[in-house]
């Protein structure tokens, strides 16, 4: 039986998530329709953009450049922050949404989605299930989405990548030679940006070019990703919806400081907020951890970074935070710091680990478990443990020295 595929992008994820929920909390423009962005924080250093309107991309605008030269492009440019939770709460809506038409649904990432109704056409046509919530995502949600359809992940993504905004179009394998194959090689997914001139340099220029060379060569001349590339040019996909939620293989953080710190304290101040972030999102995953990793970048872009067995397999905010400090102070060297960073890595599931007695923390686990659910209902600023600042209270209270 030939696989019913679908793949739907949102357009402009960011902007316009960030546009509808400024609308619905009564502001008087759609920033889709000015020269906008979404952008990090200018003073941080984090300032690059994130998203951009289809008017800020008619000045040159791109994605990924500094906010400073986009603002040298357009000079009524207008730079709003993204929200993550704002984010969270439309992707949600959208996978809502699918979960109406079918359960085996792939997050490729939080603004798209592979979608497999083989087993639930229920008599329908795909293309007509893929128009149906094209249409209903813009009517009932607020934004729109291009849907690609074909008969395997690769061509349906391919699809989705044709002409935008809010189109539905097909990639089926007879239509390969004609919708595909013209394009360039640097279209094809998963070909980066340091492949594309290796590939020019063999006289390879369009995703045809790639089909028609011999893959043996291909293999060759690139080991695995050749015969990858080779397959993807010839539209060979076998990949399967995955619709299983993989947990990570690490849970880390990081900030980049609007100003280097040098005190030790201060370090220690962003350590315990790091720390307190990647517990807690340990937790929700129900993992526990075997190792901690601090990372810290210095002014001058140098970077050290260490590591430390935990002393038993946990999710203990006040062990993560005893070791990351143990490894602080044995690797600080007295240095102005302009990034910090902590990971937790080895991470087990917490239900099939046999934790040691002396992690039997009771006092300690039921305080985890008390304060996660505070900041699952107020907010996850909304409490701290003693002795901790948020991120952002540090930075200010850094300013006012």
């Amino acid at each position: 039986m030939e696989r019913q595929i679908l793949h739907v992008d949102v357009n402009n994820a960011f902007l316009s998530w960030t546009a509808i929920d400024m609308l619905k909390k009564g502001h008087p423009i759609d920033i889709r329709t000015i020269p906008s962005i979404i952008g990090g924080d200018e003073e941080r250093r984090s300032g690059i953009v994130l998203a951009k309107s289809q008017i800020a991309k008619k000045f040159g605008i791109i994605t990924g450049e500094p906010i400073y030269f986009a603002r040298k492009k357009c000079n009524k440019l207008e730079v709003y922050s993204g929200d993550f939770e704002v984010f969270k709460k439309y992707s949600n809506a959208l996978y809502n949404l699918f979960l109406e038409y079918t359960d085996k649904i792939e997050r490729f990432s939080i603004d798209e989605c592979f979608l497999d109704l083989t087993n639930f056409l229920q008599g329908r046509k795909l293309i007509d299930i893929a128009k149906e919530i094209n249409s209903r995502v813009e009517n009932e949600l607020g934004f729109t989405v291009n849907v690609g359809v074909s008969s395997n992940k690769l061509l349906a993504k391919m699809a989705s990548d044709f002409e935008k905004p809010n189109k539905v179009h097909t990639l089926y394998e007879y239509e390969i030679e004609d919708k595909m194959w013209p394009l360039p090689v640097s279209e094809l997914f998963m070909i980066g940006k340091k492949t594309v001139p290796k590939l020019h340099n063999l006289r390879i220029k369009t995703i045809g070019d790639l089909a028609k060379t011999d893959k043996e060569f291909l293999i060759k001349r690139f080991g695995k990703h050749g015969n990858l590339m080779w397959n993807y040019a010839n539209g060979i996909d076998e990949d399967e919806v995955n619709s299983k939620v993989e947990l990570p293989k690490s849970i880390g953080n990081s900030v980049t400081l609007p100003q280097d710190v040098k005190n030790i304290d201060d370090i220690y101040k962003i350590v315990i907020a790091l720390c307190e972030q990647v517990s807690y999102r340990l937790r929700k995953y129900n993992l526990v951890a075997n190792t901690v990793n601090v990372q810290l970048r210095t002014k001058d872009f140098v970077d050290y970074s260490h590591q430390k067995a935990l002393k038993f397999s946990t999710s203990s905010t006040k062990e993560i935070i005893e070791t990351a400090k143990q490894i602080v102070l044995e690797m600080y060297k007295n240095e102005s710091i302009r990034l910090i960073g902590v990971r937790v890595d080895n991470l087990e599931n917490k239900d099939e680990v046999q934790l040691s007695i002396f992690a039997n923390d009771l006092k300690q686990d039921k305080l985890d478990t008390v304060l996660d659910s505070l900041k699952l209902k107020y907010g996850y600023n909304s409490i701290t443990r003693a002795g901790e600042l948020d991120i952002k209270d540090i930075v200010k209270e850094k300013k006012m020295k």
